[in-house]
């Protein structure tokens, strides 16, 4: 059975102050023994001090974005190999904030993948649609694009190192959330597109859903047997409905 995952995307939130109150809950009530990974993912200036924090902890720490480049005079942007120093074990790439408000293009976001696994980390790739792909029916094509990008670039042995998370567009931040069947369709259309290319990639590569998740929906879509878990924006930030998520992650193993 694969382990789930719950990953909380903080976004650009947080101050030291809130992060560490926010911790300091989590690792009161975060059971160790639990048979899920839990990671944070704070803005770049917290990730040493988060860390820092969650040495010798359960939960681990990874970055939001990664640049495409191994490192030189690319000024703001932050190489794979500084995050993996600092403590982080995974990033996001080609979350939908960064290809709609940065225009990262699907050959971007696959070169980004590359030097995730190169940094010796673990790509947290997102796909997804717009609410206009959807109510257009398009909603398999544009994730057989974004996901084919990858595959094209890397192979699907890329993907014994990656994870995948399924986040409708449409769901983020907007209190709209896709159903569990709707979550499961397309979980479902990931998971068979890999295994085109090799069968036990698939089944073994954990695919998230990441669209407003929250403690009142997340038992419904982690029951759903391709939903590996949660990507979760603004509820990681609540420690409260952050716990609730982990143990209805955990409920599901």
């Amino acid at each position: 059975m694969r382990r789930p995952m719950v990953a909380g995307n903080w976004k650009m939130h947080g101050s030291e102050a809130a992060n560490g109150a926010l911790l300091s809950e989590l690792e009161l009530r975060l059971q160790p023994e639990w048979p899920i990974d839990v990671v944070v993912f704070p803005p770049f200036v917290y990730l040493a001090e988060v860390a820092r924090r969650l040495r010798g902890t359960s939960i681990a720490i990874g970055a939001q974005d990664v640049c495409a480049e191994p490192g030189g005079a690319f000024t703001g942007e932050v190489a794979a190999t500084m995050l993996k120093d600092v403590g982080c074990a995974q990033v996001i790439v080609g979350h939908s904030e960064r290809r709609r408000w940065y225009h990262e293009d699907d050959a971007l976001v696959a070169r980004k993948f590359g030097a995730a696994l190169s940094g010796d980390l673990t790509p947290v790739l997102c796909i997804g649609e717009t609410l206009e792909e959807r109510e257009a029916n398009r909603t398999e094509e544009v994730v057989a694009r974004q996901l084919g990008a990858v595959l094209a670039m890397h192979g699907v042995a890329a993907f014994e190192r990656a994870i995948v998370a399924y986040e409708p567009v449409w769901a983020i931040g907007t209190g709209r959330n896709a159903s569990p069947e709707q979550a499961q369709a397309v979980h479902d259309f990931v998971r068979r597109r890999l295994a085109e290319q090799d069968a036990r990639i698939a089944a073994a590569t954990r695919i998230l859903y990441g669209g407003s998740v929250k403690a009142s929906n997340a038992g419904e879509l982690f029951a759903m047997p391709d939903v590996d878990g949660g990507l979760v924006g603004g509820a990681s930030l609540v420690a409260d409905e952050f716990y609730e998520i982990c143990a209805a992650a955990a409920a599901r193993h």
